[in-house]
């Protein structure tokens, strides 16, 4: 009996554990639009569809305040103007292509609760990319004409319903990416629209 009772206590302190963990410590995934401008010279106005996909730790600190970690992959893809050789005086086989970038984004953001339910937050942050780009060849994937990474702040809203959660947030870069030459800056817009899950 008292073997069975000893074991029915540990049963419940490791439930009462696991409970807490999962209460303060959350996992998901997400994923959805990523939609960016490069503002530079050389380059088409507006912003460019791509996706984004990834995960996310939701670590809470206090009722309704915590901060969120996430490891996101996203691609966009921008384009070259027919002036593009003349301004940075490059080949001119690199004016009016595609230039594709794929990141790998790490943003730490606090969730701020701005609604009663605590359901509806306002996150804000620091953003590091990294620019994953493999290949040599420079317009295929930008490589060697982008820095390898991309420091930005990030802000927007997320929606935590029961599992599924909605975000919307925008991105602004903060350093110059432009690997080229010193004399023109180059600076990434990003929106992100997403849907997930939080377990």
């Amino acid at each position: 009996m008292k073997k069975l009772f000893i074991a029915a206590l540990l049963m419940s302190v490791v439930a009462i554990s696991t409970v807490n963990a999962q209460r303060f410590v959350r996992f998901g995934i997400k994923g959805g639009a990523n939609i960016q401008q490069l503002d530079a010279d050389g380059f088409e106005n507006g912003f460019k569809w791509g996706y984004h996909l990834g995960g996310l730790v939701q670590v809470n600190i206090a009722k309704g305040f915590g901060v969120q970690g996430e490891v996101i992959f996203s691609e966009s893809k921008q384009r070259t103007t027919n002036q593009f050789s003349t301004i940075y005086q490059t080949d001119p086989t690199s004016d009016d292509i595609d230039v594709k970038l794929n990141y790998l984004s790490i943003p730490i953001l606090a969730n701020i609760p701005i609604a009663m339910n605590q359901r509806l937050k306002l996150q804000v942050g620091p953003q590091y990319s990294i620019l994953l780009s493999k290949k040599d060849n420079l317009w295929q994937n930008g490589k060697n004409a982008f820095k390898s990474g991309d420091f930005a702040v990030v802000g927007g809203l997320w929606l935590q319903l029961p599992i599924v959660n909605l975000s919307a947030r925008y991105g602004i870069g903060l350093n110059d990416i432009n690997d080229l030459t010193d004399t023109k800056s180059w600076k990434n817009q990003t929106i992100q629209l997403g849907v997930g899950v939080t377990l």
